[in-house]
């Protein structure tokens, strides 16, 4: 398999975090701009040439998707951020909200001999640090049925299971507040007009506006499940 440059993993692992399950709607090219922080002729020149590599389809105006074989290369590229992140934190002792950047950049110099390695001596995780779920060797990813915090109804508890943001100062908060992966939490109360959310966050009061919970999914107990 012909390696890619950091450029063009970095289009495709975008693609696949703005539409991550398909089937997919394209992705539209001021979309994909932003989420890179690059200006839109940009954008169109890589498309183009990630459409001549049959990595993506590309039509203007409508905007790109990934091909299958793109979607495993994204999926690579995602596996390989993943198991770094969880290695900063876990062996490395590095905060969760500090270790995005660092991922990003050795994600694409790591070879997968010590990918490998690293996967082994942490006994192949699962998740990382926010939550997410690792893909396995052969591309495979755990769905979980995931709610918007935001979205629980009053009295309702659940469990805190993905944190999705890049922003460190946001992701210092959430840990600050106990909002991290694994956390229980439940909606006290919610006051729409105000934009104000009462939470129980293990235990400890948390209010909060709607910006504040804006990325954090949670996982809310089976019907019949006896919740803690």
């Amino acid at each position: 398999m012909r390696p890619l440059t950091r450029s063009r993993e970095d289009y495709l692992k975008a693609l696949y975090a703005l539409a991550p399950a398909p089937p997919t709607r394209a992705v539209g090219t001021t979309r994909l701009a932003a989420h890179l922080g690059v200006a839109p002729p940009s954008v169109t020149h890589m498309l183009g040439l990630l459409a001549a590599e049959r990595l993506v389809t590309h039509t203007p105006r409508a905007g790109a998707q990934l091909t299958a074989a793109g979607r495993r290369r994204a999926i690579e590229i995602v596996r390989r951020h993943r198991i770094l992140e969880t290695f900063l934190v876990r062996v490395l002792g590095l905060d969760w909200s500090d270790v995005h950047e660092d991922a990003e950049v050795l994600e694409h110099h790591i070879s997968e001999r010590v990918l490998e390695a690293i996967d082994r001596l942490m006994d192949r995780p699962a998740e990382d640090p926010h939550g997410h779920p690792i893909p396995d060797r052969h591309g495979r990813l755990h769905r979980r049925a995931l709610t918007p915090l935001a979205s629980l109804p009053v009295g309702a508890r659940a469990t805190v299971r993905e944190i999705r943001d890049r922003d460190r100062r946001r992701l210092a908060h959430w840990k600050q507040a106990g909002l991290v992966p694994g956390a229980r939490v439940r909606m006290r109360e919610v006051r729409a007009l105000d934009d104000v959310f009462e939470l129980e966050v293990e235990g400890r009061r948390l209010v909060t506006g709607s910006e504040g919970l804006d990325g954090v999914l949670v996982e809310r107990p089976r019907e019949g499940a006896h919740g803690g």
